[in-house]
């Protein structure tokens, strides 16, 4: 078998002003929290924060590129988003296999985002359709 539980694959990335920029782009989501630094410096979180989609993004690129990497589609995700990530933050996405179908190339795989410090900001679990080997 390709894959077995346990394994595990993780991708890195520092959240900056471009990809906050590129999000808001690609989905126009502008609220205030993301992008004015007043309006958000008054919040809860006393500053701009990133976009938590954005952030979960960092999974799906996981997943697409490794593991279980070229081919994947999701069927499902899972998110709770456990702290704000903060432009500037380095993001460590970790995908963990929990289980295998017998009779489909179908993983479940744990989903963690985690900041530079270690403390958890997204935490999910996906389903995800593989290509099989030839």
């Amino acid at each position: 078998m390709r894959f077995r539980v346990g394994d595990s694959a993780s991708y890195t990335q520092t959240i900056s002003e471009a990809n906050v920029a590129m999000f808001i782009g690609a989905v126009g989501d502008t609220n205030p929290l993301h992008v004015d630094a007043e309006y958000a410096k008054r919040s809860r979180f006393g500053e701009r924060i990133a976009q938590g989609i954005l952030v979960a993004g960092l999974i799906s690129t996981c997943i697409g590129t490794k593991l279980p990497g070229v081919g994947a589609i999701y069927l499902g995700q899972n998110l709770k988003f456990l702290k704000p990530t903060k432009l500037g933050d380095t993001i460590t996405a970790t995908v963990t296999v929990q289980a295998i179908r017998e009779d489909k190339p179908i993983l479940t795989l744990k989903t963690i985002c985690t900041n530079q410090h270690g403390e958890q900001v997204i935490a999910g679990e996906a389903t995800v359709l593989y290509e099989e080997e030839a």
